[in-house]
């Protein structure tokens, strides 16, 4: 007889996690963006938010919830109820480098439910073209020439251009003096009006500039060298393979989100990142789209985080 109700109630769980699953979504779907409107996070959630609402039968209203460098949309996220209503969208900067340097960061990886990767996009190290040197060779005898002289805008401590910077300074054994920013708009303009010579920026953001000269790129966090700068190498040809790490753009839920809804938003997001039409947008962006497993980002999400932990410790870096 108890073998007999076990099983019911397991049977009963499973019918009631299929129509949930069949069910869902019956309301709107709030990603939640943790940077300020404008920035390429936000661009990213806007390209997918509109095709995956007309697949999925809801609006995905894009919630922009800036601050923390990503911290403060991420535990928004972390803090929501496991139903598929809230998503977020992961960036290197809120699951990976913060938490990395700020233990203070109200959640870890284990607060969320990866769901997929969209797309990686390119980073690039450039300087103003007041800068001595004009190409990465040069530029890195100028660093070692003159320890300490020169500095680098970020968009603030803890955000991915900073720490992909210090990644760089270990492995190259130089000294560039860090400027955090209180974004990376404020740190682009003031390194393309040379109040700083050196940035490590989100390559959609510098990419006009280096086109208007305003900047001079040196070398380009890519898989591949980027089309727009086929003269300039990637981190991988110059020995720097650790630093060739681009940004991420991932969609994630709450921990604890039924198996059924992570595997019906995958399988949704996947369907509209075969779309010419956000294939294209993305890609013009200079970003390369992605779309794995949970599984797979999930492993990607801690990958990252190790990697810049570890920056972290050897640089001993804090919170300024």
């Amino acid at each position: 007889m108890k073998k007999t109700c076990l099983l019911l109630v397991l049977l009963c769980g499973l019918f009631s996690s299929q129509a949930r699953a069949q069910n869902y979504p019956s309301k709107p779907i709030r990603l939640v963006v943790p940077f300020a409107a404008g920035g390429t996070t936000d661009l990213m959630a806007r390209i997918v938010a509109e095709p995956l609402g007309k697949l999925l039968g809801q609006t995905v209203v894009v919630d922009n919830k800036a601050g923390g460098g990503g911290v403060n949309g991420a535990a928004e996220v972390a803090r929501a109820a496991p139903d598929g209503y809230t998503l977020g969208l992961a960036t290197a900067s809120s699951n990976a480098t913060n938490p990395a340097i700020n233990p203070k960061v109200p959640y870890d990886l284990k607060d969320f439910s990866p769901i997929t990767n969209m797309a990686a996009t390119p980073n690039v190290l450039a300087v103003n073209p007041a800068f001595p040197a004009k190409d990465f060779a040069g530029f890195l005898a100028e660093l070692r020439r003159k320890p300490g002289h020169y500095d680098y805008a970020s968009s603030g401590t803890g955000g991915i251009g900073h720490l992909q910077m210090e990644l760089f300074k270990n492995l190259t054994q130089t000294f560039i003096v860090h400027i955090p920013y209180s974004g990376g708009g404020p740190a682009l303009r003031d390194t393309v009006g040379g109040q700083v010579m050196v940035i490590f920026d989100n390559l959609p953001s510098a990419l006009p500039h280096i086109k208007d000269k305003r900047l001079i790129a040196m070398a380009v966090a890519a898989p591949e060298r980027v089309a727009d700068l086929p003269n300039i190498p990637t981190f991988k040809e110059l020995g720097l393979e650790p630093v060739n790490r681009p940004a991420f753009y991932g969609i994630y839920g709450p921990k604890g989100m039924p198996k059924d809804l992570v595997q019906k938003l995958n399988a949704a997001l996947l369907k509209v990142l075969q779309d010419p039409a956000v294939v294209k947008r993305m890609e013009a962006t200079g970003s390369k789209v992605i779309g794995n497993t949970p599984e797979q980002f999930a492993q990607q999400l801690k990958a990252e985080f190790e990697v810049y932990k570890k920056v972290v410790d050897a640089q001993k870096l804090k919170l300024d």
